[in-house]
């Protein structure tokens, strides 16, 4: 009866293509608010910190974001599957907006830490709510024509974020910062609210509380391990030891937990699709190499070549200009031919190449040959980032969508933490090593203040002691890069054992199409209802 239910709601929703497209705009709108965040704050930070004090505080500011989005993100996905996508999602949302409104009008660094932790909790079901939403109105097969939607979103948050941040810091203040989501979450409410029907559901089973406690306690305890390690602690230290055990232990209460729980947080059956596990991998190594190269590569070009620290999401541009088209081919091909697994291959082969070739970068390396060595990345990146969902989504049934959704951005989410905890480690040690060596002591001013070096303060330093710097960022730049095109051919190889399996249209047909299971038996049931 529930599966005539949403057959019908999907036939409606073919007829009102206007309507589709507005509720696409308005989940754009949400992806952009989730994306674009942290990257204006960025630019604002140092102002609110000039206003509010507490220095010693400032990464908490991210951190309490990022634990509380992490921490919640799996939820957010069992939530909607449980209880119907477009009332979570709305929550999320209003979650977000009411903790944007706050940390506005935040008097010291302490509430606005906790206020940010109340807008990462909503954060969390932005993108798993975005993603599963699609899954929802739009087959697999169709999915891909959205790919280069979501790949523009993705890059213009992360070429204009520092640039609106600057701008509106200077010109409206830092608080706007936080203000400027409000009016954008409304219109996203709005439309949703108007045009988005779904069917409603309504589940007897009681939320798995114990799992999500001991889920949120094993993030929590991974995160603050890659942000603490090797900067507040060493990494051999007394607390780090402590972080890690609690969270293994609290990670493997969870999977254990998770085999008895009743309505489990992340149903471990998922894991038995091949392609569901490889895409978890696979978005884990996107993660981890995306947010390596987006830190370093600006530091490179500003302390290295000289460029301008105010448009460091510019410098950027050759590897999402890339990202972007490629994956509008890639979504387009997708749509028309159904196949696909060529795409997370290629991926994995320009990433790893691209990596490598920008850890061969050095202090005579031109902005167009570096440029050059990130539109490779960003090929790769253009045939990873929306497929991993896409396939993931098409590997498990329907009633399992939003978990799907929140555990691919889940892994994602923690290959981001690892990717920049472990890169910078690495990145931070050559740099010293390199500085000692060329500099010895009169370098130790500059290695200090390495993140806040703009090109003018480099230029103000003397020759030997800039010379050094230089030659130790490229250093550490060489071995962040040569780590991470190591790391990239796990996901090659990850993508070579994908099973292409036929995505689901929009017909009868396609809808009888079998999910990926090993075996053939796990089917991802998506009848004509999910269509468009």
């Amino acid at each position: 009866m529930a599966g005539k239910t949403e057959a019908a709601a999907g036939a409606d929703a073919g007829k009102q293509p206007r309507s589709v497209r507005v509720v696409l705009l308005a989940l754009m709108i949400a992806m952009m608010l989730a994306m674009l965040d942290n990257m204006i704050i960025g630019t604002a930070m140092p102002t609110i910190v000039g206003e509010l004090g507490g220095l010693e505080h400032l990464s908490w500011v991210v951190t309490a974001y990022t634990l509380a989005t992490a921490a919640a993100t799996p939820l957010w996905g069992k939530l909607g599957d449980m209880y119907g996508r477009k009332g979570s999602f709305m929550t999320s949302i209003v979650i977000f907006l009411v903790g944007s409104a706050l940390s506005g009008m935040a008097q010291d660094m302490g509430q606005l830490i906790g206020f940010r932790a109340i807008q990462g909790l909503g954060a969390g079901g932005l993108m798993v709510g975005v993603m599963a939403i699609i899954g929802d109105l739009i087959p697999p097969r169709e999915r891909g024509k959205y790919q280069g939607m979501m790949a523009a979103v993705m890059a213009l948050a992360m070429i204009g974020g520092p640039l609106v941040g600057g701008t509106i810091t200077d010109h409206w203040g830092w608080r706007w910062s936080f203000y400027i989501n409000l009016p954008l979450g409304l219109v996203a409410l709005v439309a949703i609210s108007a045009v988005l029907h779904l069917p409603k559901k309504r589940s007897e089973a009681r939320i798995d509380y114990l799992g999500a406690a001991l889920l949120t306690i094993g993030i929590t305890s991974i995160v603050l391990v890659t942000t603490w390690g090797g900067t507040e602690y060493a990494w051999t230290s007394a607390r780090i030891m402590e972080l890690i055990g609690i969270g293994v232990a609290a990670l493997i209460g969870f999977v254990f937990w998770q085999t008895r729980a009743a309505e489990p947080i992340v149903p471990l059956h998922i894991f038995r699709s091949r392609n569901f596990t490889l895409m978890s991998v696979i978005g884990f190594i996107v993660g981890f190499v995306m947010f390596g190269a987006t830190l370093f590569l600006p530091l490179y070009q500003q302390a290295v070549q000289g460029a301008s620290a105010t448009n460091s999401g510019l410098l950027l541009l050759p590897m999402l200009g890339a990202m972007l088209v490629t994956s509008m081919v890639a979504g387009r091909v997708t749509t028309n031919t159904g196949r696909y697994k060529i795409f997370p291959v290629a991926g994995g082969v320009f990433m790893t190449v691209g990596l490598f070739l920008l850890s061969t970068m050095d202090t005579d390396t031109t902005r167009f040959t570096s440029g050059l060595y990130m539109a490779v990345v960003g090929l790769g990146m253009g045939c990873l980032m929306q497929i991993t969902m896409l396939v993931a989504q098409n590997s498990v049934e329907m009633k399992d969508m939003g978990v799907a959704s929140s555990s691919t951005t889940l892994f994602r989410t923690l290959g981001s933490s690892f990717g920049v905890a472990i890169m910078g480690a690495l990145f931070n040690h050559r740099v010293q090593d390199v500085m000692a060596e060329r500099a010895a002591g009169s370098g130790a001013k500059a290695t200090e203040q390495s993140a806040t070096l703009t090109a003018d303060a480099l230029k103000a330093l003397p020759a030997a002691v800039r010379d050094a710097y230089q030659h130790a960022v490229s250093a550490g730049t060489h071995g962040a890069f040569l780590l991470g095109s190591v790391v990239a051919i796990i996901a090659l190889v990850a993508a070579v054992f994908v099973k292409e399996v036929p995505l689901k249209g929009a017909g009868p047909k396609a809808a009888d199409a079998p999910a990926d299971g090993d075996d053939g038996t796990a089917t991802a049931k998506a009848p004509v209802a999910e269509t468009v």
